[in-house]
């Protein structure tokens, strides 16, 4: 797509002059409808202040070693979107990215929670906004419940109980849930969550938090939801194909009935699914004892002003633009998920921009309750490291002592190194 650059607008009539004009780039990663809708808000923001903007926005691949690039070589933009698990790898110590608390006679930082806040900072220092917030939700196919005469499950109870009655009733090949890869590994990691009121990984030591028997017993406990029919078997899922859950057609027929997934995708997830199919959140399913409802809550991308912008209050000034100006935000629209401003989301919400069952996934994340989430669970090398042991567990390899030890081991050695 070629790039557009976006034109200043100076009207006097406006009070702006010709001194407060700023030369900006932006970049961000996504597909094709967030391009046209970010472009078109960034004109209506760069005109409003007299900035000119320059795009630069590619799809997800490759974006993140681009971005390394370029804050290395001090090239970055002036404004970028960011991944949140970048934040131990960029700004480790909060110095990576200009902190946004100077900006906040511009930026109007009340229109965010103090948790969404805090989960855009490191020591202190606010690196990035979020744009919207996500977090893992069950998701039900009401429809394939209805065939079967079953309510939809409330709790793992419920969700066992409903195995052998929908196999029964509609045919072995269906299953009430789905959970194969890094969908396993969060469910394990949702489990063991609830039972310790402790995530992965705790912020104070940077070492895994779970001893080798509690990591133990949520392995067995996948491994039974295994050996009860809840879900295919990682061996079943490989011999058809390891699909991702949107193009996999047992999904789309309602031959699998359930999912735990990031509410932000929603969309993503419904719009395969054959006519007829109602794809409904429910609130967090929870085991015997828990302690919390373990919700894994996480800024979906972050906006942030790069630490070497000859321009950075210009920048604040589209960032809140963007993000709570209301034109801007019509603009934008719900490209880039339920967003996290109060007054965006008001807007979008008044608008009928959202689906009724996105806003109810999204009210499901932020009202559930859970701990505060490491962005060190999604290094790269740490996923790894969990889901290869995982798989070898999967697949009878490993015990699930042994499998949990290895796990622990493997990414205190990644989290001791970076």
């Amino acid at each position: 797509m070629r790039t557009l650059i976006i034109a200043a607008v100076f009207v006097a009539a406006n009070g702006l002059a010709t001194a407060s004009a700023a030369d900006l780039r932006m970049s961000w990663w996504g597909s094709e409808d967030r391009h046209i809708a970010t472009q078109e808000a960034l004109k209506f923001c760069g005109d409003k202040f007299g900035h000119t903007i320059a795009p630069e926005m590619t799809g997800w691949t490759g974006h993140q070693e681009k971005i390394a690039t370029q804050l290395a070589g001090r090239t970055e933009a002036d404004i970028m979107q960011i991944n949140w698990p970048w934040l131990p790898i960029f700004s480790k110590s909060g110095n990576g990215f200009a902190d946004l608390n100077q900006f906040k006679d511009v930026i109007d930082l009340g229109q965010w929670s103090e948790a969404d806040r805090k989960s855009g900072s490191v020591d202190g220092k606010l690196n990035g906004l979020p744009v919207s917030i996500t977090g893992r939700v069950f998701m039900f196919n009401k429809a394939t419940y209805d065939k079967a005469g079953l309510a939809i499950p409330t709790t793992w109870d419920d969700l066992f109980a409903a195995a052998p009655v929908m196999k029964q009733r509609l045919g072995p090949d269906y299953y009430p849930f789905e959970g194969n890869g890094p969908d396993a590994r969060l469910i394990v990691i949702l489990r063991t969550t609830q039972k310790t009121g402790k995530d992965l990984i705790d912020p104070a030591t940077r070492q895994v938090a779970w001893t080798v028997e509690e990591l133990a017993e949520s392995l067995d406990f996948y491994q039974s939801m295994v050996e009860q029919g809840v879900v295919k078997s990682w061996q079943d899922e490989a011999a058809g194909g390891n699909a991702p859950l949107h193009e996999n057609p047992e999904w789309a027929s309602g031959k699998i009935a359930g999912t735990y997934q990031w509410s932000s995708t929603y969309s993503k997830i419904v719009g395969p699914m054959q006519e007829g199919q109602q794809l409904v959140p429910v609130e967090m399913l929870k085991v015997d004892g828990a302690t919390t409802e373990g919700i894994y809550r996480k800024p979906s991308m972050l906006f942030a002003i790069s630490k070497c912008s000859k321009e950075p209050k210009a920048a604040a000034e589209i960032i809140n633009c963007l993000l709570n100006d209301p034109e801007a935000i019509r603009k934008l629209g719900a490209t880039r998920g339920v967003p996290s401003s109060k007054v965006a989301l008001e807007v979008l919400t008044s608008a009928g921009t959202i689906e009724p069952a996105q806003i109810e996934a999204n009210k499901i994340v932020m009202q559930s309750t859970g701990v505060d989430v490491s962005p060190l669970n999604e290094n790269p090398r740490v996923a790894e490291a969990f889901d290869s042991t995982f798989e070898a567990f999967a697949y009878g390899q490993l015990n699930a002592e042994t499998a949990a030890a290895g796990i622990i081991d493997r990414i205190n050695g990644i989290l001791t190194g970076i």
